[in-house]
């Protein structure tokens, strides 16, 4: 899916021949432990993530969106919910866009002994082009991938929105730009709620944006990594 970026914030509408796939990432998690929850159920969002979920509804209230989609985990489900009931919607389910798989799923971000800094679980790490962690970069972007061919085909002209995660998002992205998918995780372009919009003329894709929708609620926010 090669294509320029636009410049942030410049975010596509369809219309003229133009079909446009949002991939949003899920709002603020209630996670007071700062747990590492990857595909652990029963993460819901916290009272400012349901604020970005009803923002981002309000955000797509206006865009001829014909379908809205999530990862199966609660917290993507929450944030696609008010987006699809501001359309009429029903809200599909798609596992292919969910988090990626991490081997450090129920750590603590924080350090101490069973936490991500401990020095027991640095084997782990030894191949951060992977990463050996986890699902491999390749996999993930594949996946999403090809739900974003499906969303672009099945609704020429029009807009949908695939509500997921952030480094499944991210390296969709990169590939979408023909950059590596290798990366320093400190400098992904994708904050809580944030959408990241591909705009296809037919099957080509012409452009990438960036947005944050949610941005003055992103003060505070708890950004725990690989979610």
């Amino acid at each position: 899916m090669p294509g320029p970026s636009a410049p942030p914030g410049a975010e596509p509408r369809a219309g003229a021949g133009r079909t446009v796939v949002h991939l949003v990432r899920h709002g603020e998690v209630h996670n007071p432990e700062r747990v590492l929850y990857g595909r652990l159920p029963g993460y819901r969002l916290s009272e400012r993530g349901r604020a970005m979920a009803e923002r981002l509804a309000l955000h797509f209230s206006t865009r001829d969106v014909a379908s809205v989609t999530a990862s199966p985990l609660q917290r993507a489900q929450e944030t696609a919910a008010p987006i699809a009931a501001a359309h009429g919607l029903p809200l599909g389910t798609e596992e292919r866009i969910l988090e990626a798989g991490n081997s450090f799923e129920g750590r603590r971000v924080t350090a101490g002994a069973g936490s991500i800094r401990d020095p027991r679980v640095w084997p782990r790490l030894w191949n951060p082009l992977r990463p050996s962690w986890g699902e491999a970069y390749e996999e993930q972007a594949a996946r999403m991938t090809a739900v974003v061919r499906d969303a672009r085909d099945a609704f020429p002209g029009r807009e949908s929105v695939l509500v997921s995660h952030q480094l499944p998002v991210w390296v969709t992205r990169l590939r979408a730009e023909h950059r590596p998918l290798w990366h320093d995780p400190r400098k992904r372009q994708c904050a809580l709620a944030s959408v990241t919009s591909l705009e296809f003329s037919g099957r080509r894709l012409v452009s990438v944006s960036y947005s944050e929708p949610c941005a003055d609620l992103l003060v505070g926010a708890d950004p725990v990594p690989g979610a």
